[in-house]
This record gives structure tokens, C-alpha cells and sequence, in this order.
């Protein structure tokens, strides 16, 4: 094995070796396929990657049972980022979804009325995030699938259900299953944090905020899950209460910028932002409107709050702020 292979290939291929699923393993091949270095000492090794993601590709496809499931769990990503709703039994978490997008989920007041994935859309100001209604968790039973998709979500709403008395033993039973399947929901990434482990930036959403003794359930539930563990935020799904904070937390929680794009001599597009990682550079801005421009960008020019004064010329390095806009020179 060549000897420069990046602490972030060794860290997914020790990922694929712990994988115990189909989906999973399909997810590490591709993140060691894309962080290889590409050189001819890797020439092989890529080729022995891309053999074994296209196996377990056709036997996913062409299989029967869990592995066709698990396709299922696979959502492709949209908008800002994907967060994804987790939670127990009748907590609300389809309730939610037809609250904050146009997504019609089956809604019923009985267990598991969701069995597979159900994206929608969410609008935050001038960008839509994604969100995604997954079947419940409980101590007997998680569904093969649900672990893989936490793991490739962006960031997570823990849902709770205010109006139920075992509320603490029901959120409980879901961190402690999601723990063993090796996802852990936190309020922040630990910065030595375990690369074999998931840790997931979450927000705890009590909901049913609208049903009778809400607040003293609400109170016990901030109790036991301190700041430093989990923040949490009481909504209603049915009234609409605290879905507008929600919509604003949930861009807190992805943690992005949204960058403008100006062509050279015109206006810039301020309808259609890019949604970069908080920390991105004008070479990764570069690099999301197209993946040929890295190699050709010499310099750019720069409006908004990472700018010293409007129209600055900067480097391919310059961190960007959130609501920039920049002008690419190639």
C-alpha cells in the first residue's frame, strides 16, 4: 500500500472495515475513492475501489430484501443541506415534515406510519433546506437502513413528544440504540472525536408544545438534557408555534455560508446562492460552480462582509463570509 494515502483515507477505510452493511460499505468506498490521492503510485489501488464499489453496487441493485431496503435509505442530497428527523413512535416527526415543506407524508396516530424515507423541501429566506422523515426508533427495533443515512445526513432534528408521559424514556431509548449502531447525537463534534464513531451535530425539537402539561414535560426534558448535551426547542407541529425559530435553528445547525456568484462585468445572482461549509475559500467557491475552475483561477474580487472595502482583490485562500459575493478571474 503506498505510503502518503491522507489520515482522511486510512480514517474511511478503517470506516469500511467496521461497515456491517451493504449501504454503508458503498458509502466508504466512495468517500476512499474520493480522498486518494491521485497519482501513479495509487493507480492500483484505485482500480481494486472502483472494482469492488461496482460489485457491491450490482448486487445492491439486482439483490432482494435488506439490501434493496437499504437503496431506499439512500436520499439523494438537495438544497443547503439534509437533516434529518429521528425520534420515537407518534412524536410527530411526519406532522413536522407537512408543516415546514410541501411534502405529504403518511400522517395516522398509530406506531411505524412511516416505513421509508420521505424528503421535502424547507425554505429559509433565499435558500430551501432539506429534510427528511425517517421510521421510528425504539429499543426493539432499527430499521438496517436508518443508521447509514444519520451517518451521510448533515445534521439532525431529534424529535420528542411533549404530550407523552414516558418522554424521557422514549428519547432516552433512541440515543441509546442510535449509540450502538455506533451514531452519537450531540450539540457539537468533540474535536478528538473518534473517526470509527458518527457524531452528529443535533437539535432536540419537543414538540406538541400545544398539548396539556407541555411545560412541565418540557421542563423535566431540560432538565435531564443540559445545553452542553443537547439544545433543544419546544414547537408545534399543529399549531405552527416555534416552526418559524426551527426554520432559523436549522441553519444554525448546518453550520453553511450562502456566496453569490458575480460574472465579470454583470450583476450578481442574488436569487440562486451557493451553500458552502462555514471556513470555505474563494478555491472552494471556485470548485462548487464548477470543478474545472480550481485549476484555472488566478485571482478574485470580493463584496461583502469578508471584504475590507467593496470590489476588494483577493487570493485563492481568502476565507469567505456568509453573504459574499464573488468574481472569478481565470
Amino acid at each position: 500500500m503506498p505510503a502518503n494515502l491522507t489520515p482522511a483515507y486510512r480514517e474511511a477505510e478503517e470506516r469500511f472495515r467496521q461497515a456491517t452493511t451493504p449501504e454503508e460499505k458503498i458509502e466508504c468506498l466512495e468517500e476512499m475513492l474520493a480522498v486518494i490521492p491521485k497519482h501513479k503510485g495509487t493507480e492500483k489501488l484505485q482500480a481494486d475501489i472502483k472494482r469492488r464499489l461496482s460489485k457491491l453496487r450490482q448486487e445492491t441493485m439486482s439483490g432482494r430484501g435488506p439490501a434493496r431496503r437499504e437503496t431506499a435509505f439512500r436520499v439523494e442530497k438537495e438544497g443547503a443541506g439534509q437533516i434529518a428527523l429521528v425520534g420515537p413512535p407518534n412524536s410527530g416527526k411526519s406532522s413536522l415534515l407537512a408543516a415546514l415543506t410541501n411534502a405529504q407524508p403518511a400522517i395516522g396516530d398509530y406506531p411505524f406510519t412511516t416505513q421509508t424515507p420521505t424528503p421535502g423541501m424547507m425554505v429559509y429566506e433565499n435558500v430551501q433546506i432539506q429534510l427528511v422523515d425517517l421510521p421510528p426508533v425504539t429499543p426493539d427495533y432499527l430499521d438496517p437502513g436508518l443508521p447509514g443515512l444519520l451517518r451521510r445526513s448533515d445534521a439532525l432534528f431529534l424529535v420528542a413528544d411533549l404530550a407523552s408521559d414516558d418522554l424521557l424514556e422514549e428519547t432516552q431509548a433512541v440515543l441509546e440504540r442510535l449509540e450502538q449502531a455506533k451514531v452519537f447525537l450531540v450539540a457539537e463534534v468533540p474535536e478528538d472525536a473518534d473517526p470509527r464513531l458518527a457524531y452528529q451535530r443535533t437539535l432536540l425539537v419537543a414538540n406538541k408544545r400545544d398539548a396539556p402539561e407541555a411545560g412541565e414535560r418540557l421542563a423535566l426534558l431540560s432538565e435531564f438534557f443540559l445545553p452542553a448535551r443537547l439544545h433543544i426547542l419546544a414547537v408545534s407541529a399543529r399549531t405552527g408555534e416555534g416552526l418559524e425559530e426551527l426554520r432559523q435553528a436549522a441553519w444554525r445547525l448546518l453550520d453553511v455560508i450562502r456566496v453569490y456568484g458575480k460574472p465579470a462585468g454583470q450583476k450578481p445572482d442574488m436569487e440562486k446562492p451557493f451553500a458552502l461549509p462555514r471556513g470555505s475559500t474563494v478555491l472552494d467557491f471556485a470548485a462548487a460552480v464548477h470543478r474545472d475552475l480550481p485549476a484555472k483561477l488566478k485571482s478574485a474580487r470580493i463584496w461583502g462582509p469578508s471584504a475590507r472595502f467593496p470590489g476588494q482583490s483577493v487570493e485563492r485562500d481568502h476565507t469567505l463570509a456568509d453573504t459574499d459575493v464573488v468574481e472569478l478571474h481565470t
